[in-house]
């Protein structure tokens, strides 16, 4: 059964929720291209404060009224991507692509890029049900697999 999601904007009471998903290990193998130590909450907390200090559009996922995770639409206007994390526990019930959504209503102007592993066939669905179509491929280390790994290039331009 697919879960009510809704999106809101991010508050304080949220992060520990945020770090306990960004620093579970086999959702970090997954997304591959992670922080150098997710399980350190300094620099998790020097991060977050960046990026709420930015001009990125951030939101919380709720999921049947349960915080499962973030979404966001951050960079420079002609290089802005998407990112979004969402609890193990919630995935393969289309949480992270209703979250996407909802985001991508929220940030009308495209076009919009997204970097996933080449691997994590989750996540390039999720994208590709967004909208967004394979424009390229890359390699770079990561992190969480201690190894360079290939990624895909996505864009969404409608």
């Amino acid at each position: 059964m697919a879960a009510h999601v809704t999106l809101r904007e991010v508050i304080d009471s949220d992060l520990p929720d945020f770090f306990r998903h960004m620093s579970d290990p086999t959702s970090n193998r997954m997304a591959a291209f992670t922080s150098k130590d997710p399980t350190d909450r300094a620099a998790f907390d020097a991060h977050w404060a960046r990026i709420r200090a930015s001009d990125a559009v951030i939101r919380t996922v709720i999921a049947d009224g349960v915080v499962v995770g973030h979404t966001a639409v951050y960079g420079p206007p002609e290089e802005r991507e998407v990112t979004y994390v969402i609890d193990r526990a919630y995935w393969g019930r289309g949480v992270a692509t209703a979250a996407l959504r909802a985001l991508l209503d929220v940030v009308p102007k495209r076009p919009l890029a997204a970097r996933t592993a080449a691997d994590n066939a989750g996540s390039i669905r999720v994208l590709e049900k967004c909208g967004f179509t394979v424009t390229g491929t890359d390699r770079g280390f990561a992190n969480a697999r201690g190894a360079e790994t290939d990624e895909l290039l996505l864009t969404l331009t409608g």
